[in-house]
């Protein structure tokens, strides 16, 4: 994981993931690169009669400015290499552009422009991303590379890919726990047992061990989410979306629960 792309937004979750983006970047030796969107199309949008465009363009870059002189005299005092992208237009859009050439795109839980969860831009981003997604949520000091994770296993091809993307992560975890809910509802339902995520992992000098969460009465994202906290995770490893992300708002479902409220940073792959 060498290229990391950071996105930049003045909002509840950026120190925490400025920090995990900096940590990341540090323990794989990387290059940190912070993408800025400049969205005014937010706000000219209800300016009828173009009035108010040019203030709003202007008030925009001035934000952006002021956060870039931020940001630059914060990195300039850390041990990496960074740069700093700027492009006008949707964030969304610019991060799914450069998550092509990125190993790993840092997102925070809340919403950029309406400090909301759970986030449209981590939905849509981890949806179409070309690389794994981290999300991060507020509150969090810093990202431990070599602390214990916690895999989120229900035989899916989204967990495969999610696995099989977390392997630089995983090789540096002091221990990793396969964790799948198991009840009446989920006999049968694995594309893959766990067992088999476990081969795979052993094949790259990674142990983990095999945990059954019992579904029981409470909902399978608290379950994850429990079983990350109370192993201490340094983060949850999951396949986000295994049903479509409109069935999910609609109806809720694991992804949009876990993501709306994280314990720990989800790193996740649809």
């Amino acid at each position: 994981m060498r290229s990391i792309l950071l996105h930049i937004e003045d909002d509840d979750c950026l120190e925490s993931r400025l920090q995990a983006a900096l940590d990341l970047t540090r323990a794989f030796d990387g290059h940190l690169t912070c993408s800025k969107s400049i969205q005014w199309e937010m706000g000219a949008v209800v300016d009828f009669y173009g009035l108010m465009a040019a203030q709003i363009i202007e008030a925009t870059r001035e934000q952006a400015a002021a956060i870039h002189k931020r940001i630059a005299a914060r990195l300039e005092k850390e041990d990496v290499a960074w740069d700093w992208v700027q492009s006008d237009g949707f964030a969304s859009q610019d991060l799914l552009r450069r998550s092509g050439l990125s190993d790993l795109v840092v997102l925070g839980r809340c919403d950029p422009l309406a400090n909301d969860a759970p986030s449209k831009l981590v939905g849509e981003v981890v949806l179409r991303s070309q690389s794994p997604v981290l999300v991060v949520p507020p509150g969090i000091a810093s990202f431990d590379c070599s602390g214990a994770a916690v895999v989120a296993w229900d035989g899916s091809p989204e967990a495969s890919r999610a696995l099989r993307s977390a392997v630089p992560l995983l090789a540096r975890a002091s221990s990793v726990s396969l964790v799948t809910v198991v009840g009446e509802e989920e006999t049968g339902r694995f594309d893959l047992p766990p067992v088999q995520g476990a081969k795979y992992l052993s094949r790259h000098g990674i142990a983990c061990e095999l945990v059954d969460l019992p579904f029981r009465a409470k909902s399978i994202a608290k379950g994850l989410m429990a079983a990350a906290v109370e192993r201490d995770a340094a983060y949850l490893v999951m396949g986000a979306y295994g049903r479509s992300r409109l069935a999910e708002t609609i109806w809720g479902g694991v992804t949009r629960e876990i993501f709306a409220d994280p314990p720990v940073p989800i790193f996740a792959c649809h």
